[in-house]
């Protein structure tokens, strides 16, 4: 495990990080340090981890190979969304009812999770109720009624409900879609101000974290010994969490999250009677390369859907946000897209968390998959607990079915971009 981590892309300019006050700057480890955990990673998985570890008295160290913020978790859609990324009757047919209904009480805590932990830091994070799940195709609408009649008669959850072609354009302000679905139980924040208060509440609670600080290597023996270009860590225990950031750090992990670029635009403010998202909802579609959008607390239209499959050059991404975005409200078409950004998130096959101990003592989380607001705070906190000898929920995650990526490390890209770029073509058809 002798390769770099590859330093995060994150191109563009985010209207996140113009929408706040300035960053706060954390140092650059320097030196030797000795303690009982060491993360690798200061995104919401690391930090979430971190907080809760040093909230029970555990010495813990984390480094972040950028600032704090400038991957997904300070750049992402900012949606929760309620259960897992795998819908429950698809769980169910894989893991029974049981299992399924537990991975479903994980998501539930998981939201929750999310509020106490602002609430005990002291911070806000702009939480907005609702999410809507329009069909972009109208043969889609049995399969959604059918997962909001599970999860509303066994899965005891009442926030999820049905709209017509017509409640859904009133609550779009578009016509574009067919019906869908109606969560009155999730909501949407500013990803980044959740990503500062965590930081700040996590150096308060007395952890030791440090941000422009990468590491170079792991070696994982009868102690984990990090490596980084000022300073060396040695721990009992180790987290890795850097989702769509891991480059091949850890083989096991390359091979099972694939990372991918998204991109979001955010427009001008909309007019205060625009009728588009008039209850602030936020907003994912049925397509596989999913449409996400949602109104900002100062009405801008926050639009995401465009996804590149490498990490290389993103391109024009105000070009191909405005395209899509115009399909759903044809009105915006000339409206200014202030600011356009993107950065890797990660994927798994089965878009369900990567979640395992690795070597002895050495644990990876990611690959939450387009669903990791919300998890991949609550896995922060549950390899947290499980460090500290509580392991129940954990397991849930650690048993998930996860099978690497096929062709290895230099076809597994290819087969990926020819995969995805077929399910694009089956949205469009």
């Amino acid at each position: 495990m002798q390769d770099l981590v590859q330093t995060p892309i994150s191109p563009g300019n985010s209207w996140y990080e113009a929408s706040v006050d300035e960053r706060p700057q954390y140092p650059t480890l320097m030196g030797d340090r000795r303690c009982d955990v060491a993360i690798i990673g200061g995104g919401f998985t690391g930090l979430s981890c971190a907080y809760h570890l040093a909230k029970s008295g555990v010495d813990v160290v984390l480094i972040e190979a950028c600032r704090f913020g400038d991957g997904a978790s300070g750049r992402n859609g900012g949606q929760l969304g309620t259960g897992q990324r795998a819908g429950v009757l698809e769980l169910e047919k894989q893991y029974g009812f049981e299992r399924s209904k537990a991975l479903w009480d994980i998501a539930e805590d998981a939201k929750r999770n999310m509020h106490e932990v602002a609430e005990e830091g002291g911070f806000e994070f702009d939480y907005s109720v609702g999410q809507l799940t329009p069909m972009h195709k109208k043969h889609y609408e049995a399969d959604e009624r059918a997962h909001i009649n599970a999860v509303n008669e066994r899965y005891n959850y009442h926030g999820l409900g049905w709209l017509d072609k017509d409640e859904m354009a009133a609550k779009l302000g578009s016509s574009h879609y067919f019906g869908g679905a109606w969560d009155k139980g999730t909501g949407h924040i500013h990803p980044l101000k959740y990503l500062i208060g965590l930081a700040k509440a996590t150096q308060k609670n007395g952890a030791k974290i440090f941000e422009q600080t990468r590491a170079t290597s792991i070696k994982s023996q009868s102690k984990i010994h990090i490596e980084t270009p000022s300073g060396t860590i040695t721990a009992d225990k180790c987290l890795l969490a850097l989702n769509g950031y891991h480059g091949d750090l850890e083989k096991n992990t390359a091979r099972n999250v694939m990372p991918i670029q998204s991109f979001i635009g955010a427009t001008a403010p909309l007019p205060l009677d625009s009728a588009i998202l008039p209850g602030n909802e936020a907003v994912d579609d049925s397509r596989f390369v999913v449409r996400y959008f949602r109104k900002s607390k100062d009405s801008r239209l926050l639009f995401g859907g465009r996804e590149a499959y490498s990490t290389g050059d993103a391109g024009n991404i105000e070009a191909g946000i405005r395209k899509q975005m115009i399909e759903i409200y044809p009105t915006l078409k000339d409206i200014e897209i202030t600011h356009a950004w993107g950065g890797s998130v990660a994927i798994t096959m089965q878009r369900m968390p990567y979640v395992r101990e690795v070597e002895p003592g050495l644990w990876s989380a990611g690959g939450y998959s387009g669903h990791g607001v919300m998890l991949s705070n609550y896995t922060g906190r549950l390899i947290a607990e499980k460090f500290c000898g509580d392991s129940a929920q954990l397991d849930l995650l650690s048993e998930l079915k996860i099978t690497p990526f096929p062709g290895g490390k230099a076809m597994r890209s290819p087969l990926l971009f020819a995969a995805l770029t077929w399910y694009s073509l089956v949205d469009r058809l």
